[in-house]
């Protein structure tokens, strides 16, 4: 086999890595940035009884915003970094963009999540009991309908980040094919 005969592999995992990469970073700083505002988007996430005691419709858009921003900034990345697909037919590297987009999401939410359970949440509980801040609401009818309306954005959330990646994936690979078709067209006329 020669190297001009070598299949081209269909995703980019290197393009695909940075872009979660760079969704997570974007998605702690933007939790920052609102943190330094005042806004708590993320007190320990779902799974901390403070947390669900101050959980707001309000506080839930916020962290929509931030998953949404995130995910398309890193998908547009993994789309855009993406390697050259020359022998794929148009709607084969449409399905690879949005592809790409999408897993590089899967991959910041699964570490977001696992930097939450196994970092942020203690780090948060430890921090609030030594403020000696107020318990978790008594009343379980209310703790139970907070959890509900915490759990409906965190899935509206993923839903609307995921279906961003995907549609930002295929915008950058679109420009990265324009730029490769350029990259062509200047070495032509020299």
């Amino acid at each position: 086999m020669t190297a001009t005969n070598l299949p081209e592999p269909a995703l980019s995992w290197s393009a695909i890595l940075a872009g979660a990469a760079v969704a997570l970073a974007t998605s702690l700083f933007l939790t920052l940035l609102a943190a330094g505002f005042g806004v708590q988007l993320a007190a320990g996430g779902p799974t901390s009884p403070g947390s669900l005691a101050a959980f707001t419709p309000e506080i839930g858009a916020g962290a929509i915003a931030v998953q949404v921003l995130s995910a398309g900034f890193g998908g547009y990345l993994a789309g855009r970094l993406r390697h050259a697909w020359p022998t794929a037919h148009a709607d084969e590297a449409h399905f690879r963009d949005t592809a790409q987009g999408l897993i590089a999401w899967a991959i910041a939410t699964l570490a977001g999540l696992l930097l939450a359970a196994l970092v942020l949440t203690p780090a948060a509980e430890h921090v609030a009991a030594s403020l000696g801040a107020p318990p978790a609401t008594a009343d379980p009818v209310r703790a139970g309908h907070i959890l509900a309306q915490s759990a409906f954005f965190t899935a509206v959330g993923m839903i609307l980040a995921g279906f961003v990646a995907a549609v930002a994936g295929r915008l950058g690979g679109l420009r990265a094919e324009e730029m490769a078709g350029q990259a062509i067209t200047l070495v032509v006329v020299e």
